[in-house]
């Protein structure tokens, strides 16, 4: 029998279809849902829902639950329709009665948001920690090699030196605002749904306030009606989010596949983190990065996948719902794993040292010697024709001396304040409150 299921059986066709790819999905919500539980029947016991002796025998068993949880030895079994039913099942199994009352004055559905919110913060949190490492790993070579100049390119062509310690930073940069992307979404996660019921609210006088701070949620969804209505938007939120450090990644991946071409030849790898060719003996393919660049890319249509299958749903539940899991819930490892190889991969990246040494670069150096014709008292525009003049004829001297000093420059990369930006984009998502909270409701 199923929760809602009262004296008719169910089609097996028609539940297979329905339950679908539920049941391994929601495998990952389990922790959440026992923590989302065990806030709730404490507040059930406060306002004289659920006895003291209930409580008590409720709180032990979830938190044992949340144990085998946490041991993975926690399964959805095939005769039951979700990690909802699973977790009241197994405490009417083992608890009796008391089992039966943790549902009072909630529904699926809002149990379900709050179990995707808390799902949501954990996967932030882990998707922040690695983007800090890649950040750091980012900044460390910026500035082991930020004298180490490379060509700057506009519409790929030839254009003005840069540096590895621009090119290294500018992506460490980026992640500070992928980051800022990432807070918003983290902020809309971090409201609590639980109280909402099935979208209506309920007729029991429930404490949201008290869920709220024993979940370490910031605030509350207020609005019943629109906390339902947050399903599908949060997540397409947080897609956006993981879309853009994809995004970054993306970028990145691309140039290092460029940079490691035998016609570039900046950067290399070692060739046993790098892939062969079945007859091209010389082959060092960059297989990471270009595995990388497509999930990355993938990760980028997410927002618009979740977008489409939300698209003119009128307020209310839908069950059009539940395969938003099935998009998003992959996409975390996916990103993950990601960041977690470009880390790796660049604490082996050899780079070379003298690529502007070979003449065909000579050009880079046009507006510098520009540049130095302006410092000399020549007006920008006469400078500008007569170095084209020079280019033209074929007698272009290039000056290789680079002097850039203002912020962000080759000189003068700022580091130091792309590493503030980014502390303090991090420590505003606040982790440290919901950690603590969620010890103490786990706490024997």
């Amino acid at each position: 029998m199923k929760i809602w299921q009262k004296n008719i059986d169910v089609d097996s066709f028609v539940e297979s279809f329905t339950v679908g790819n539920d049941r391994v999905m929601d495998l990952q919500l389990a922790a959440a849902d026992v923590l989302g539980s065990l806030a709730h029947t404490r507040m059930l016991n406060s306002i004289a829902l659920m006895t003291d002796e209930d409580l008590a025998v409720v709180q032990k068993e979830l938190k044992n639950i949340y144990q085998e949880i946490s041991a993975g030895k926690f399964e959805i079994e095939d005769s039951v329709e979700d990690v909802h039913s699973q977790v009241e099942m197994l405490l009417t199994q083992r608890i009796g009665e008391a089992g039966k009352k943790i549902h009072s004055g909630r529904s699926r559905n809002d149990q379900v948001l709050v179990d995707l919110k808390l799902y949501f913060r954990t996967e932030i949190q882990n998707m922040v920690g690695n983007t800090e490492v890649f950040f750091q790993q980012l900044i460390s070579l910026s500035e082991q090699y930020k004298d180490v100049l490379i060509p700057g390119y506009t519409h790929l062509q030839i254009a003005m030196p840069s540096s590895f310690g621009l090119w290294f930073g500018a992506y460490a940069e980026s992640l500070v605002d992928d980051l800022e992307l990432m807070k918003a979404a983290w902020k809309v996660c971090n409201k609590n749904p639980l109280g909402s019921a099935a979208g209506y609210g309920s007729s029991f006088p429930l404490n949201r306030t008290m869920t709220t701070n024993l979940l370490g949620f910031d605030d509350l969804n207020y609005n019943v009606v629109y906390a339902q209505m947050g399903r599908g938007k949060t997540e397409r939120i947080l897609a956006q989010a993981m879309s853009s450090i994809a995004a970054t990644l993306a970028k990145f991946a691309m140039d290092v596949t460029l940079y490691i071409n035998q016609n570039f030849g900046f950067i290399s790898f070692p060739a046993h983190l790098t892939t062969g060719s079945s007859i091209m003996p010389h082959k060092k393919n960059p297989d990471v990065f270009e595995l990388i660049r497509s999930r990355c890319n993938k990760i980028q249509a997410l927002p618009n996948e979740i977008a489409l299958m939300t698209t003119n749903l009128p307020s209310g539940y839908h069950r059009d719902l539940q395969l938003l899991k099935e998009n998003l819930f992959p996409a975390f490892k996916s990103l993950n794993d990601c960041l977690e190889i470009a880390t790796f991969m660049l604490e082996h990246i050899s780079v070379k040292k003298d690529v502007l040494d070979d003449p065909k670069y000579d050009y880079l150096f046009s507006v510098e010697v520009v540049n130095n014709e302006v410092l000399k008292g020549v007006p920008f525009r006469e400078a500008y024709k007569n170095i084209g003049i020079a280019i033209d004829a074929g007698e272009f001297q290039p000056s290789k001396e680079v002097n850039h000093t203002h912020e962000g420059s080759i000189g003068n990369l700022g580091n130091d304040q792309i590493q503030r930006m980014f502390d303090e984009v991090k420590s505003a998502f606040g982790f440290e409150k919901v950690e603590n909270a969620l010890s103490q409701l786990v706490k024997s």
